[in-house]
């Protein structure tokens, strides 16, 4: 008898969920990377209801909003109010406080059906659509907002879907930045996210979002899971992994996994590395 549900959105099968992370990987490390594909693919874990059909409408759907952008509307300028009259205006996307508290924010098909989400996840609506259309878009990743960028670094028009798409001034992008961190704006901070990156962020959303509900362990384990087939990830996910597994009772397999940790950091932290080995000796011990 298979193990009941966790609370909605319920995971695939375990042979199902392994077969969509080898296509997440192949994709991942793909010459180009697909954002809108990793995104449904993350989708995919966390919502065993969505096969391939469903995959297919959501980017069908991504489609058809493209299709109603005007053709070559201008500059930066016009390309950032054109997605912002068509997606916050005439579609209605848009973010509230009440969207960080639903896993469903950070799926891009959910995104589409709720016309709801994370700062990051209505940017890839944004990004996707414009794209299609042949916008000169990309993806900003400000600290703690999640915004889109038209035109080059010279002309760059930014704008907020999670605001419906509202067009940013240089003081609106300097309140955002400082409400964030205290911090003043840096041109740094105005350089293009790629795909894996944007992906990477997601994924983090996830696991902070699940962090808050240790009933949802599940939850953060795919997501560690995911992170970890990335091409560049932090080593310490490892960490993070195994500590979910022996979290959720799976003693021998977490110990493993800490003990490989041991293994990679024992070259420059032997103090931290004994630590996590005897933090795998009471792994096991669990299992008498």
């Amino acid at each position: 008898m298979s193990p009941p549900c966790p609370p909605s959105p319920c995971p695939p099968p375990p042979e199902r969920s392994a077969r969509l992370r080898r296509l997440f990987a192949e994709e991942a490390r793909s010459e180009r990377p697909d954002l809108a594909t990793l995104c449904l693919l993350v989708g995919t874990q966390a919502d065993g209801t969505l096969d391939e059909a469903g995959v297919d409408a959501a980017q069908l759907e991504l489609d058809r909003l493209a299709g109603r952008l005007p053709f070559r509307p201008g500059g930066p300028a016009a390309w950032a109010n054109a997605l912002r009259r068509l997606l916050g205006e005439d579609e209605g996307f848009h973010g509230s406080p009440a969207d960080y508290r639903r896993l469903e924010s950070s799926l891009l098909h959910e995104v589409l059906r709720r016309r709801r989400g994370l700062p990051i996840m209505l940017s890839v609506v944004w990004m996707e659509v414009a794209r299609r259309a042949g916008a000169p878009v990309y993806g900003v990743a400000l600290p703690g907002h999640f915004v889109v960028g038209f035109g080059p670094q010279d002309e760059q028009v930014l704008a907020d879907p999670f605001d419906g798409g509202r067009v940013l001034g240089g003081v609106d992008v300097e309140l955002l930045v400082a409400g964030a961190t205290g911090a003043p704006l840096e041109p740094s901070m105005l350089t293009p996210a790629g795909p894996l990156e944007v992906v990477s962020r997601i994924l983090n959303n996830v696991r902070a979002w699940a962090a808050a509900r240790p009933e949802r362990s599940d939850v953060a384990l795919w997501a560690v899971e995911l992170s970890l087939l990335l091409p560049s990830h932090p080593a310490r996910l490892r960490y993070e992994r195994a500590q979910l597994l022996v979290q959720r009772g799976d003693f021998l397999a977490g110990a493993a996994e800490l003990e490989a940790y041991a293994e990679v950091v024992a070259a420059v932290d032997d103090q931290t590395a004994r630590q996590v080995r005897r933090q795998a000796h009471s792994a096991r011990a669990m299992l008498n």
